[in-house]
């Protein structure tokens, strides 16, 4: 990591799930990613392959493109929030229209450690992560082992869940 006024704090892993469907959305989790990547504080350790999936919620919408990202930072979870949340506006995010709705880009944290919080900003782990075929693969593809702080359970469990069913997922063609 580049310096950094967070240096003297342990480092921490986290992890982050990339959306978009906006636009070119496999370029806009890439710019997404890199970006991310390039604040002081940020590490990129691994980052899953991209697929196509299909919307959820709200159904009325482009499939989008998800990836993964593991990262090692010594921000606080609110800190990184706030990072994430730069990055977004940065590539042209809006508040979307409609929850669940079209996006630029969507950087979510989904894990922080094996910490477990709830405030008004924000939820660790994210609070729909082990309903969510599009968040748990690539995290899956990072390391199946991963374990969710609340429910106990390894994320390869967790794909394997019946809730999965009907959450078309595929390989980006050219990821």
């Amino acid at each position: 990591m580049g310096q950094h006024s967070n240096s003297d704090k342990p480092a921490k892993w986290a992890y982050i799930s990339v959306g978009s469907n906006l636009g070119d959305p496999l370029d806009n989790c890439r710019r997404g990613i890199e970006t991310l990547a390039a604040h002081p504080a940020i590490r990129l350790l691994a980052a899953s392959p991209f697929y196509r999936t299909a919307p959820q919620d709200f159904l009325d919408q482009d499939w989008f493109v998800n990836a993964a990202v593991k990262v090692e930072t010594t921000l606080t979870p609110h800190e990184l929030l706030a990072a994430t949340r730069l990055v977004q506006d940065q590539l042209g995010r809006k508040q979307p229209s409609v929850r669940f709705g079209p996006r630029v880009l969507d950087l979510d944290i989904v894990l922080y450690q094996d910490v477990v919080m709830q405030t008004p900003e924000l939820t660790i782990p994210h609070p729909r992560m082990h309903k969510r075929r599009f968040v748990l693969q690539p995290v899956y593809d990072i390391d199946p082992s991963v374990v969710h702080p609340v429910l106990h359970i390894e994320v390869a469990t967790l794909l394997n869940q019946p809730a999965m069913e009907g959450q078309d997922l595929e390989p980006c063609s050219s990821s």
